[in-house]
């Protein structure tokens, strides 16, 4: 794929998850997508075989940047595993909080929505989400073997905080304001208290 084809596929992919996060994905109409990315139809189908399709590729991208986000954040060497995860759950809360005026979380925004339409859409937010959690359950094994607290379950306590930030994150859209997030984050901190 030469330089421009990737950037004409990407710009698509970009403009659409915009257009997505304002309203929805069977809200974006395909010929709103082509007016605001300002290309031809022909272009579209050349990336992308289906509306469908461009949606299970946006979602990947999506989870794509957000696990190179998480490893960022766990790599950091001067932090304690405790600290990685309290800051991940941090920055979860700065870009899906009521004032981003669309959310950023399209797990949020989408899974519901598609998952009963698109399978391949539906295929592409179980893989996401499963190495979201397998990323945290690496993240919070490590603390464990470091001795920085006792879970008997590291899987399911990665389950559990993966639920409870997307329920929380779904309770912003609903309440307009970020106490739910905010509990979250409490709850988290007590789930993953360090042992002294």
């Amino acid at each position: 794929m030469n330089g421009k084809t990737r950037n004409t596929k990407q710009h698509i992919l970009d403009i659409g998850y915009q257009l997505v996060l304002t309203k929805g994905f069977t809200g974006m109409g395909l010929s709103e997508l082509l007016k605001s990315a300002d290309v031809p139809k022909g272009s579209f189908y050349h990336y992308f075989a289906s509306k469908e399709q461009f949606g299970a590729v946006l979602v990947e991208q999506y989870f794509a940047r957000h696990l190179a986000a998480m490893q960022q954040i766990f790599a950091q060497p001067n932090l304690s595993n405790y600290d990685r995860l309290l800051q991940y759950w941090q920055k979860w809360l700065q870009h899906n909080s009521a004032d981003c005026p669309h959310g950023r979380c399209l797990v949020v925004k989408l899974a519901s929505e598609v998952a009963d339409l698109s399978e391949a859409m539906r295929q592409a937010f179980l893989v996401g989400t499963e190495q979201i959690i397998s990323t945290l359950t690496g993240a919070l094994e490590q603390g464990q073997r470091c001795g920085e607290y006792q879970l008997s379950d590291t899987r399911h306590c990665a389950e559990v905080l993966y639920n409870l930030w997307l329920g929380a994150s779904l309770l912003v859209k609903i309440r307009l304001d970020d106490s739910s997030l905010q509990h979250a984050l409490q709850a988290t901190a007590q789930l993953l208290g360090k042992q002294h």
